[in-house]
């Protein structure tokens, strides 16, 4: 797909208090390693993946993210059909871990009858927002790569840095099948949330 923006960007948008009670909620929470594959054939892999998560779906924290994603679906031109929002995830990064190249979009749309609010939808839309301020810690930046079709990670032209997110409370939506990255922290600690969201499958 050709877009006009592959991603959106809000500067400093939410308030430092709605971070700093993120982050002290989610210390009172069970934090584990983080994960990678789908919901069918998760494993751990350091070398791809290494970070502590919690997972967390309060209202008042959906409340502060869904008028950025509508805004950045709509003003981006994206206008992606979604009606849904899974788990919300919280991230730390301390010195050495990172996330290599992934995108969030699953090959497959979910299929959990069970649940009828993801059964037979996709991920379109994922939303990062920065909890930690640039003081907090180095290297970790969150990097995105638009090369054409086939994945090389070898093109410097097509990376993409967006430094607003260096900023805490700052805030980036992106398409969920952009390849994206957090490089290794080098000093200090990252936070960040992160949430996909839902929607019938491309037609």
């Amino acid at each position: 797909m050709r877009f006009k923006f592959y991603y959106w960007v809000y500067n400093k948008s939410l308030p430092h208090q709605f971070c700093d009670d993120v982050i002290k909620h989610c210390k009172t929470l069970q934090s584990q390693k983080a994960l990678i594959g789908n919901k069918k054939h998760r494993k751990q892999s350091n070398k791809i993946r290494n970070s502590e998560v919690v997972f967390l779906s309060d209202y008042w924290i959906y409340k502060e993210l869904h008028p950025y994603i509508r805004d950045a679906n709509e003003n981006a031109g994206w206008n992606f059909q979604w009606d849904c929002s899974e788990v919300c995830q919280f991230t730390e990064y301390t010195k050495g871990q990172h996330y290599e190249w992934h995108y969030d979009m699953f090959k497959e749309s979910y299929n959990n009858p069970k649940n009828e609010n993801l059964h037979g939808k996709t991920r379109k839309l994922s939303i990062v927002v920065s909890l930690s301020d640039e003081k907090d810690y180095e290297g970790g930046d969150l990097e995105f790569y638009f090369g054409d079709f086939k994945f090389r990670g070898d093109e410097k032209n097509d990376f993409v840095i967006p430094k607003e997110m260096k900023n805490k409370g700052s805030i980036i939506v992106f398409p969920a099948f952009i390849y994206h990255r957090v490089t290794p922290v080098t000093k200090g600690k990252r936070h960040s949330l992160v949430n996909w969201n839902v929607g019938q499958p491309y037609k």
